[in-house]
């Protein structure tokens, strides 16, 4: 069972800290909405702050809403993968894996919230104009966590 849990510290702690030190090094290297092309007509890195969640979600709210909102969704997510991962036995270690990169993702994210009321993105892909909106490494962790999450669901391979 402690293993179960250094699982999580080890995930989410690593999440966090590349999430935390990603977005560092952005900050220091880059000016707001500077960017560097690394793939011509595919990805560049590109320094961004996004006020509100996902594709922009809320970004026009005040930014009390956007706090209070947030703090609210990921204090309860947080609390949901936390009951999820202790109901999870510890042979299903790419769930647990899964819900550690969801964990590591969000309390990354939430770091930048409580420290500014936004959050930093850099990663930008792209086709000639048409951009994915950017995102970081916080993002990425919980997009790969509930892509494990789902495919652990669809094959019916959830703990009872």
């Amino acid at each position: 069972m402690k293993n179960k849990y250094r699982m999580l510290a080890v995930i989410s702690g690593a999440v966090v800290l590349g999430d935390q030190l990603t977005k560092m090094l952005v900050e220091k290297s880059l000016a707001l909405h500077q960017s560097i092309e690394v793939i011509p007509g595919f990805f560049s890195l590109t320094h961004i702050l996004n006020p509100g969640g996902a594709f922009g979600f809320l970004a026009g709210q005040s930014a009390s809403v956007r706090r209070l909102v947030f703090l609210g969704a990921t204090l309860g997510a947080v609390g949901l993968i936390l009951y999820l991962y202790r109901k999870t036995p510890p042979t299903h270690t790419w769930l647990l894996a899964g819900f550690g990169l969801i964990f590591g993702g969000a309390a990354g994210n939430l770091i930048d919230r409580i420290r500014m009321g936004l959050v930093v993105d850099f990663l930008d892909f792209y086709i000639g104009n048409l951009h994915w909106p950017a995102f970081n490494v916080a993002d990425s962790a919980v997009s790969i966590g509930v892509a494990i999450f789902l495919f652990h669901l669809i094959l019916n391979k959830l703990p009872d």
